[in-house]
């Protein structure tokens, strides 16, 4: 159930981030494309690639491929450093609901990160369960 759950969020979280930077870019609303556009790509690019890296992990772990649980723990680390960067941007500019919305996908993010290693250590061969 936890690999699941964990599987579930990543492809969900990561189809998100891809859809929030093409409706972002639809509406016109990355003023930051035209006053700082190389800070801006690059950190699109690390998103896209934590994106990327997200819903590869969580169908990796749906299909219980033996590669999926490091890239799941790669993928989330990459987007917890989002969940805790980005929100500022949206602080800056009193935009309260974003930054509720990423607090809330930190907490999950984390809970589940913490269950996945601790599943996994009680699942090794040297760790405490059989």
């Amino acid at each position: 159930m936890l690999r699941k759950s964990a599987a579930i969020y990543s492809i969900m979280v990561g189809i998100s981030m891809f859809m929030m930077w093409i409706v972002f870019y639809l509406l016109g609303a990355i003023p930051e494309l035209a006053t700082e556009p190389a800070r801006l790509l690059l950190h699109i690019f690390a998103e896209l690639a934590t994106a990327a890296g997200l819903i590869s992990a969580g169908f990796g772990l749906l299909k219980l491929k033996p590669w999926s649980h490091q890239l799941y723990l790669l993928s989330t680390g990459a987007l917890i450093y989002t969940l805790i960067q980005s929100p500022g941007y949206f602080l800056q500019n009193s935009e309260l609901g974003f930054v509720v919305m990423f607090a809330m996908l930190l907490i999950l993010a984390l809970v589940l990160l913490v269950n996945m290693i601790k599943d996994k250590i009680n699942c090794s061969p040297g760790g405490s369960n059989p």
